[in-house]
């Protein structure tokens, strides 16, 4: 059997190396968990602002976006001067301590509008770069509030988006409105495939040579008919453009434009001489004397007329009396037959008598 200290030696040696691998292991996590080196030397500088925005203690500290170290502190300065009222310590990895100048600006930034907030520093361009314990100087938190409240103004205006879509969805899953009905109705769906039905007949026909349509597309002669008509068409539109026939000589003889245009003018001369009274024609329409005359004629007249209807005078009598109108007639019978027998024989109505004294 083991002695005692034997024993007692392999606990000890159990121990040592738990104790080793447990160091190791705490080495490692540090190592893969923390963005700071086992063996890098940090220097702290600060910066101060108006508000921390809520950034945490190991945030990214980043020059223009590259990391070059963390975030030790946020604590309350004790100041109450615009833009000083919090402390932010920075530990910044002594290899990038060269590439800050002192003109450089702190601000906070998030490389969302969820995503985890930051320090960045936008490099500047002095050729004096920050000592060890140095202050840099932070923008406006503000302005990155703002931004903020605005990111939560659009997630809540998409989220009400997000809320409508989704009503809308269901809404056609339940087969509710057109597209809900285009999507759930059978009887729907059964119309719309009749009418791709048809419409590939109807495609099937186009592409034959059956029907009016289908003829339209493949018959040669009517290709030739319709070429033949455009070549004519094409023709007469040459013939027009050279002035050939009645049509181009009415486009393209300036004379006949001439006499048109006289023609207008003389026209517009007639038309205004009988605005303004001058002529026959001009006179009937614009003189008072004339309408006054022609009125009174027309007078005259109703009264004839109206005497004529009545029976009175010669003309009246011949339109109401009947016996007038027979003798009337009966003479002109009695006229017709004495002319008749004048022609036939004269000698009866003649009668010469020679005497000698």
């Amino acid at each position: 059997m083991p002695s005692q200290e034997k024993k007692t030696w392999a606990k000890l040696k159990v121990g040592l190396l738990a104790t080793a691998a447990l160091i190791i292991f705490a080495v490692l996590v540090f190592v893969l968990t923390s963005s700071r080196g086992l063996f890098k030397s940090r220097t702290e500088l600060f910066t101060y602002m108006d508000d921390s925005a809520a950034v945490a203690l190991g945030a990214p500290v980043r020059l223009n976006g590259i990391d070059v170290g963390r975030i030790s502190a946020v604590n309350l300065s004790g100041s109450a001067e615009p833009n000083r009222v919090v402390k932010v310590t920075l530990e910044i990895n002594d290899e990038f301590l060269a590439a800050i100048p002192v003109d450089s600006q702190a601000t906070i930034a998030a490389e969302n509008l969820l995503g985890t907030k930051y320090i960045n520093i936008k490099k500047g361009h002095s050729p004096m770069v920050v000592a060890k314990g140095a202050e840099i100087k932070s923008l406006d938190t503000r302005e990155f509030d703002d931004v903020v409240q605005q990111g939560y103004s659009a997630l809540s205006a998409l989220d009400g988006i997000l809320k409508k879509v989704d009503g809308i969805i269901d809404s056609i899953q339940v087969g509710k409105g057109t597209i809900g009905k285009l999507l759930s109705d059978d009887q729907l769906y059964n119309r719309a495939m009749n009418i791709a039905t048809e419409v590939q007949k109807l495609t099937e026909t186009l592409n034959s040579d059956k029907g009016t349509l289908g003829k339209l597309m493949h018959d040669p002669a009517l290709y030739d008919d319709i070429h033949g008509t455009v070549t004519r068409v094409n023709t007469l539109v040459d013939d027009l453009q050279k002035g050939e026939g009645t049509a181009g000589k009415l486009l393209k003889d300036p004379s006949l434009y001439n006499d048109t245009r006289a023609t207008i003018a003389d026209v517009r001369k007639l038309l205004a001489g009988i605005n303004s009274g001058d002529g026959d024609i001009g006179k009937l329409i614009k003189s008072d004397e004339l309408h006054q005359e022609l009125k009174a004629t027309m007078g005259r007249l109703d009264t004839i007329l109206d005497k004529v209807n009545s029976g009175q005078g010669t003309l009246g009598q011949l339109l109401v009396n009947p016996s007038l109108y027979e003798t009337l007639d009966g003479t002109t019978k009695e006229m017709h037959g004495l002319m008749k027998d004048f022609r036939a024989n004269p000698k009866k109505f003649l009668y010469i008598k020679l005497g000698l004294f």
